[in-house]
């Protein structure tokens, strides 16, 4: 099974940053207002970016590098 790091923009402008293994599901969830607090109150408009990962542990580790960035270098992230 594979997990992925996934990158949001939401209605706001912001980004949004997770985990899931179910790519499809987690974004609907998200949609619907049954994902993150923070993406019920500021809803996705699209999926930016997502990189697989062989387990959960690596995608964890990926993220939290990831939301240590700025803004501006969070997309270039899924380029490495």
């Amino acid at each position: 099974m594979s997990w992925f790091l996934y990158l949001l923009e939401c209605n706001n402008g912001a980004y949004y940053a997770g985990i899931t293994n179910d790519l499809d599901a987690r974004f609907a969830a998200h949609v619907s207002g049954k994902g993150a607090r923070y993406t019920r109150a500021n809803p996705p408009i699209k999926i930016i970016a997502s990189k697989p990962y062989l387990d959960r542990s690596g995608a964890s580790i990926a993220e939290a590098q990831l939301k240590s960035l700025p803004r501006h270098k969070k997309l270039q992230y899924f380029d490495e």
